[in-house]
């Protein structure tokens, strides 16, 4: 089948790949004039700053998408561990470093805390491996059709229920660690989820898992070479990507029904198709490229996840010689700060930062001498109560006043700041990059799906369907979609 893809962001070049092999001819049409999406890059001034995406784990599943389109990841990208992988400063001025290794681990938490508590982190990997592999082929890695597909794995579905999946995951955490340092610190990754610790269920520990278990990696000249590696093998397989290049329309049939005949570019060429593959945002592209058809009720009524301000910068001078290459800086009361977030949807009154130094371990990614920051503060969405109009220039001050308190350097060469209306002006629904939150009833086959009985032919790609929010889950959505080609494929034999 000639398939066209919607944007070339990792779940778009996955899916790409995933779909070369299977044999189906691929052209992918990007808006931007570099591949990535939201794992872009700004360069200027020497330095090269990632803007989307900082935290890399699941290596594995990268190196998957590079082996389907018939190539190796290392001939694109050098991936590296992160080591420490995360310097958790805490408010009453103590640190936790987050190694590789369960032992390695297990004796750090024994100098931070006591063995009693080292002891129970090699008992909560050992819940979290089992955790993953009873999720993983059963929940993650598949696509659904209804809720009623959920009995069908019912072994995985019961080995969930005894492990007390179904718990909220801040007991969960509390049952394994009495020092509430270390359940911020093995908590802390709902976030990712758009939940707080104490709403979220313990399922969703399976992203920790990810994290603080099979541990945190950097691709060498930034997280976009992940996009720009993966676009390069596609290229070298034949794959034609077409940059600058924005769609306006996905045409279909017999106009706002039937199956999809392909795409409108620039509002005046048209690309023919048998499929469509499209990335951007789901919410989004039923209301811009789908005239007449409406989005899933969850996506249009659905509870979406927090947002943030970013700020990366290009500084001169280094950060102090404690820093690691990521840095969560903890504020004082932590379910306080998730209900102003989450519940008030204000700004934490006092809040947790990561500071992320891509340039402390990398060479290339800053002049010598100078560092490259990535200062992430969690906000609300555009559902929330700031007026971003007004309050952004404080707010902004606020954070980088915060980071120079911190010891960090501040003196700007170059900086792009990114607020909730950015994230929006650039597409993502509601203000925030990380799409709906995984409630139970916005997971698995309650998520919007990856295909629409009203629209045959098109299948959604990325964070806003099946699996979900994440680098390694929109990877996995790439096959998922080639999946959904194959069936489509099959369907019209």
């Amino acid at each position: 089948m000639k398939v066209v893809v919607i944007g070339a962001g990792l779940g778009g070049l996955s899916a790409a790949a995933q779909l070369v092999a299977r044999g189906h001819e691929v052209t992918i049409v990007e808006r931007d004039a570099i591949p990535g999406g939201r794992a872009g890059m700004v360069e200027s001034n020497g330095f090269r700053l990632d803007n989307g995406p900082t935290v890399m784990t699941m290596p594995n599943l990268l190196e998957d998408v590079f082996n389907a389109v018939g190539t190796e990841m290392r001939d694109y990208v050098t991936i590296k561990k992160v080591d420490p992988m995360y310097r958790a400063v805490y408010a009453d001025g103590s640190e936790l470093n987050v190694v590789h290794g369960r032992q390695e681990m297990a004796e750090e938490i024994s100098r931070f805390s006591n063995k009693i508590e080292a002891a129970s982190f090699l008992k909560f990997c050992t819940w979290l491996e089992k955790l993953y592999k009873a999720e993983m082929g059963s929940f993650i890695d598949t696509n659904f059709n209804s809720p009623l597909d959920l009995v069908k794995p019912w072994r995985a579905g019961l080995q969930l229920v005894k492990m007390g999946g179904f718990t909220k995951l801040d007991k969960k955490i509390g049952s394994f660690f009495k020092d509430e340092r270390l359940q911020r610190i093995f908590s802390f990754q709902s976030m990712y989820a758009g939940l707080a610790p104490y709403e979220a269920l313990s399922i969703y520990a399976v992203i920790t898992y990810m994290d603080s278990v099979e541990g945190v990696y950097f691709p060498e000249g930034g997280m976009h070479s992940m996009a720009s590696g993966l676009a390069n093998a596609l290229t070298d397989k034949g794959v034609t990507i077409r940059y600058n290049a924005p769609v306006t329309r996905i045409l279909r049939s017999s106009g706002t029904n039937g199956a999809v005949t392909g795409v409108e570019v620039g509002g005046n060429e048209r690309i023919a198709a048998d499929a469509v593959v499209c990335n951007p945002d789901l919410p989004v592209a039923y209301r811009t490229l789908l005239g007449g058809v409406e989005a899933p009720r969850v996506a249009r009524r659905g509870k979406y996840s927090p947002s943030c301000v970013l700020w990366i910068a290009g500084v001169k001078g280094l950060p102090p010689a404690n820093a690691a290459h990521h840095n969560i800086h903890f504020g004082h009361d932590w379910n306080g700060s998730f209900k102003a977030l989450i519940e008030d949807g204000v700004r934490m009154p006092d809040p947790s930062v990561l500071v992320t130094l891509h340039s402390l371990d990398t060479k290339g990614l800053a002049p010598e001498g100078d560092s490259s920051l990535y200062v992430l503060e969690p906000t609300p969405n555009l559902d929330g109560k700031i007026d971003w109009s007004r309050e952004r220039d404080r707010i902004v001050g606020d954070i980088k006043n915060r980071v120079a308190s911190l010891g960090y350097p501040t003196d700007v060469v170059v900086e792009r700041v990114y607020d909730p209306l950015d994230w929006e002006a650039m597409g993502m629904e509601r203000g925030t990059p990380f799409a709906l939150a995984h409630t139970f009833f916005q997971t698995g086959p309650f998520r919007p799906n990856n295909v629409d009985k009203k629209v045959p032919g098109l299948v959604f790609v990325g964070s806003s369907t099946l699996p979900g929010v994440g680098v390694p889950m929109v990877l996995v959505s790439g096959k998922l979609a080639a999946e959904r080609v194959d069936e489509y494929a099959k369907s019209r034999r």
